[in-house]
């Protein structure tokens, strides 16, 4: 049997139209402006190369541009702002209010209406992870050129370089920053590996490790990425992940965890405890490249053996939270209550981490710990079956650094507490250098 249920997804991009009321465009002369080969000749974007750091640092800018440091974070934001000047954006999400829920975690609520407006349904598959690209259906090579802030790819020498008009390299797909039209917070971005390839959504080693670069070269604490798997409330599939900045710790950022074991590449993986949705964190690494072959390694498990599945990517980019879930299979067999429904919230990679996006009125005034930890609870896998799904993971990855992981440490052998990420302190110094606050 089929699961499919009834999804009103957001829109994207100021491009996406239903296909079936406009019928196919001609791949010429589409007068979009977009990324298909119609557009692309002549083409200029902005390029930011940057340094593949074997030691997850970000590199600093040659010398004949000489930016700052931290010019990627200052790139992003005078071009998320430029957009949002130039009418690009669906409403204005600054406007939107925001509150932290009383109570022992800080779940994070926030009122937009906006993101509920002008939305098209239509059927969405939720029992296969996996399904192929179908270029028929809205894709980011149909956005318009003037949403993309700017191309990121590896440089060629190994140094950080920036240009600010650089040709669009069809026959070498580009990977680009776009912005959400439908943001959740300021600086909502997606991250688009490879544009041109038509990738559908799924997690490979080269994307993923691209998204751990942008999270280091972007040097912000309260820039996340997240990744959200077909079945797991992506509504496009066309991989692509995304970002925003959120001037406070996710309450799932605070979480404790335990450690279970450590790989030969010094990456540290551990149960998230005292939290509604169970996973894991990944941490550390030798390299980079050893913190993002793990989690990449777990996620095609994942993706392989067709169990939905949502990440987030914090810390500038040294911790990394794995869920797996099940809210859309229980929502398709009818296993959700209608009170959780009628709130029409997806729970997504940043409603799971803790930043509800309420759509109505009535439950953002109503929002409550108990609330959220109600319908994040749906999300969440039964022990039971995340001990299955780690067995999974482990036996993946294991493969993959070559019988690199230790035995798993039990609680009673370990020497260490469990963990507690609260970083407050750490948050208040940075949030001085941009001027924003940190609520405790």
């Amino acid at each position: 049997m089929m699961l499919k249920i009834k999804r009103v997804p957001t829109v994207v991009s100021n491009y996406q139209k239903d296909e079936a009321e406009e019928g196919v465009r001609p791949v010429t002369g589409c007068g979009r402006n977009c990324f298909r080969s119609c557009c692309l000749p002549g083409a200029k974007l902005p390029l930011y190369a940057f340094k593949k750091a074997k030691d997850g640092v970000c590199g600093k800018v040659s010398e004949n541009t000489q930016p700052p440091v931290d010019f990627l974070d200052s790139l992003l934001v005078a071009g998320w702002e430029d957009r949002m000047q130039r009418g690009l954006f669906r409403y204005d999400v600054t406007a939107c209010d925001t509150k932290v829920i009383a109570g022992n975690y800080g779940f994070i609520a926030q009122l937009n209406e906006g993101r509920h407006l002008k939305k098209r349904p239509t059927e969405f598959r939720v029992d296969k992870v996996l399904q192929a690209f179908d270029e028929t259906k809205f894709n980011f090579t149909k956005v318009g050129q003037e949403e993309v802030l700017f191309q990121f790819e590896a440089s060629d020498d190994n140094e950080v370089h920036y240009f600010p008009n650089a040709p669009i390299d069809s026959d070498n797909s580009p990977s680009v920053v776009a912005i959400n039209v439908s943001p959740i917070e300021y600086g909502h971005v997606l991250l688009i590996p490879r544009i041109l390839e038509q990738l559908p959504q799924r997690i490979d080693g080269e994307s993923f490790l691209l998204a751990l670069h942008m999270a280091v070269e972007t040097a912000n604490p309260y820039f996340r990425l997240g990744y959200n798997s077909l079945g797991a409330f992506a509504t496009i599939n066309h991989l692509h992940f995304q970002a925003y900045y959120l001037a406070m710790p996710f309450p799932i950022e605070r979480a404790p965890s335990k450690r279970i074991t450590t790989t030969s590449g010094g990456v540290k993986i551990s149960d998230i405890l005292n939290y509604p949705v169970r996973g894991l964190v990944f941490e550390g690494g030798n390299t980079l490249e050893d913190l993002s072959n793990i989690v990449s390694n777990s996620c095609i498990c994942l993706q392989e053996n067709n169990i939905p599945y949502n990440v987030l990517i914090a810390d500038c980019g040294k911790r990394v939270f794995l869920f797996p879930q099940c809210y859309a299979e229980k929502q398709a067999l009818g296993e959700v209550s209608s009170e959780l429904l009628d709130t029409q919230v997806n729970p997504a990679v940043w409603e799971i981490s803790g930043h509800m996006v309420l759509k109505r009125k009535e439950d953002y005034e109503e929002a409550s710990e108990e609330n959220a930890w109600r319908l994040l609870a749906e999300v969440s896998l039964s022990e039971e079956r995340l001990e299955e799904v780690k067995e999974l993971i482990f036996e993946a990855i294991c493969c993959n650094v070559e019988e690199g992981v230790l035995p798993p440490i039990t609680v009673e052998e370990s020497d260490d507490a469990a963990e507690s990420h609260d970083d407050t302190d750490a948050l208040k110094m940075v949030a001085s250098c941009y001027g924003a606050c940190v609520v405790e």
